[in-house]
């Protein structure tokens, strides 16, 4: 009996499913089953399911209890393999794919499905997604095994769809688990930050205690939340600037620049997680965004609202375990230097990033006398770009010690200038340049590195028309989409082990994954985390004496974590 089938929900309610071979081709006969779960659940045996979208099918399933063990997206194996091809932006769906194969009019993919706060509904699932026979959704999936036979490199190539649909999976699990959350604590922290709330929903207190400071300040009324306004009222007492950064106002001198400061973070945090936030996205004790994998062309995450990624520490005192209960905060030590030894193959890198020890001071030691916070800049500016000042310094004092790691990206930043296809280690392909505003802005530095952010040349994104700025978003590309490619692996191994456990995934974002679990499987989950690593590194990579090691908090509370 073969362990892997197909299925396509039928118009009626019902579902047909089929057993497949080694070829991809039917087994047996097509069968109509009544209802999905039934179909799945009679089915203990099969392993993997083949379908056309997970969030169609997968959310349906875990409504019913039923868990899958893995499964392979249509969809999704479309989009990677039409990257790998030079044809990223072509439409994606399995009617797109079955018209490209039959030859016909190519349909658009329908708009993705706009956020719903607090509900259940399908993940991303389109509107209006048309739906395939399984004689024809095999076709697809046939021809994809084809076109995986001609990928650059065939079993990478393999490996990268069947981990990014695993992540599917996850992504789906993690909405349905949802982020432990005290609503209770959330309103505490609002009002320790922001006061009491005023009468028709206008600036809590606060906000307006800190405008009438500005305003004071200057002498004038000003509106602190109208970056115009406040640049204005900066001119009218004789200081120029261009914006109300951070980073510009803190070099100002004026007494309106304290509680400017002030206000704008706090501003931020009412506007993106104060009371609206806490009733539109919090309930039944879960915090509920919708985790998407793979959602930019890195790899990385994203979500359909919710702002689960940019959570502010001070928020973070809410995503509290349930009693009984821990929060495992498990991150990822140094993933991109990390990632470079093992894509590079550089053995002086890979050297370092196989032992015990701190990365970047081991780097230092070799090469900048013992400098930690140098040669970390010097790392990080080799991946992101650094093109003068201290950075070509720092890059030449790199170079002699890591050839390779540097040649590498050197390639890859080579590539993307003259318009080639630049790839991850498992085939994960960087479109081409299309101009401004495709929403890939997401891929370039890391959010939480100021460090790193003051790398000369940083752009946020790589969709510009202009060579130097694609090189390196180019040069960032094949280390930051292979760590997610690396991620998608440890998250699938990470699963299989809490499979067996009470233990749930509740949040991943990058480098970092959260699981919550009863307090006396916690040593088993940080052990899974270990293993789920190294295991992950061995099928990325291959073997190589690189070392993907997590810093593993258990705390109560996500915020005493770091």
């Amino acid at each position: 009996m073969t362990d892997r089938w197909a299925l396509a929900p039928a118009e009626d309610g019902g579902v047909d499913v089929a057993p497949l071979g080694p070829d991809g081709l039917p087994a047996g006969p097509v069968r109509r089953e009544p209802d999905l779960a039934g179909a799945v659940r009679g089915r203990p045996e099969v392993t993997r399911w083949v379908w056309r979208s997970t969030p169609e099918v997968y959310p349906r399933l875990l409504a019913t209890g039923v868990r899958v063990e893995r499964c392979y997206d249509i969809e999704d194996a479309e989009t990677l393999l039409l990257g790998h091809e030079g044809r990223s932006g072509e439409p994606h769906s399995a009617a797109a794919a079955l018209a490209r194969l039959r030859g016909g009019p190519v349909p658009p993919d329908p708009p993705p499905r706009a956020a719903e706060p607090g509900a259940q509904s399908p993940l991303f699932e389109p509107q209006g997604s048309a739906r395939l026979t399984l004689d024809e959704l095999l076709a697809v999936y046939a021809e994809q095994q084809r076109r995986h036979d001609r990928a650059e490199h065939p079993d990478r190539m393999r490996l990268l769809t069947a981990a990014e649909s695993a992540g599917m999976l996850v992504a789906a699990e993690m909405n349905r688990a949802g982020v432990p959350w005290s609503a209770e604590v959330h309103r505490e922290v609002l009002r320790e930050l922001l006061g009491e709330r005023y009468a028709g929903g206008g600036e809590p207190r606060r906000l307006a205690e800190l405008a009438d400071e500005v305003s004071a300040a200057f002498g004038r009324r000003v509106r602190p939340d109208l970056p115009a306004d406040v640049v204005k009222a900066f001119a009218q007492a004789g200081i120029k600037v261009k914006s109300t950064r951070r980073w510009e106002l803190s070099s100002v001198d004026h007494p309106a620049v304290r509680p400017l400061l002030e206000y704008k973070k706090l501003y931020r945090i009412w506007v993106a997680h104060g009371w609206t936030w806490l009733q539109d996205w919090v309930r039944d004790g879960r915090f509920r965004p919708e985790f998407h994998a793979g959602g930019t062309v890195t790899g990385r995450w994203v979500t359909n609202g919710g702002g689960a990624l940019q959570i502010p520490k001070v928020i973070r005192r809410a995503a509290v375990a349930d009693p009984g209960w821990r929060l495992v905060v498990a991150d990822a030590d140094q993933m991109e230097p990390r990632v470079l030894a093992a894509i590079s193959r550089d053995p002086g890198l890979m050297e370092v990033a196989g032992r015990e020890t701190d990365l970047y001071q081991s780097v230092s030691d070799r090469a900048f006398s013992g400098d930690r916070a140098q040669a970390k800049l010097a790392v990080l500016g080799a991946v992101y770009g650094q093109t003068s000042g201290d950075g070509l310094k720092n890059l030449a004092a790199l170079r002699r010690r890591f050839p390779k790691a540097v040649a590498y990206v050197d390639e890859a930043a080579r590539a993307g200038e003259e318009g080639r296809l630049v790839r991850t280690w498992l085939g994960r392909t960087c479109p081409p340049a299309t101009g401004a505003g495709d929403g890939t802005e997401e891929a370039g530095m890391p959010q939480e590195e100021p460090e790193e952010q003051a790398a000369e040349g940083w752009v946020p994104g790589y969709a510009s028309t202009n060579s130097r700025a694609r090189g390196r978003f180019a040069r960032n590309f094949v280390v930051q989409g292979s760590a997610a490619d690396w991620a998608l692996l440890m998250l699938a191994a990470l699963r299989r082990t809490c499979a067996d456990l009470a233990a749930e995934l509740v949040f991943f974002q990058h480098d970092e994954v959260i699981v919550h679990c009863p307090e006396k499987e916690t040593e088993a989950v940080v052990a899974a985390i270990r293993e789920a690593a190294d295991l992950a590194g061995r099928l990325t990579f291959g073997q190589t004496p690189v070392r993907f090691p997590f810093t593993t908090a258990v705390v109560e509370c996500y915020a005493d974590a770091k």
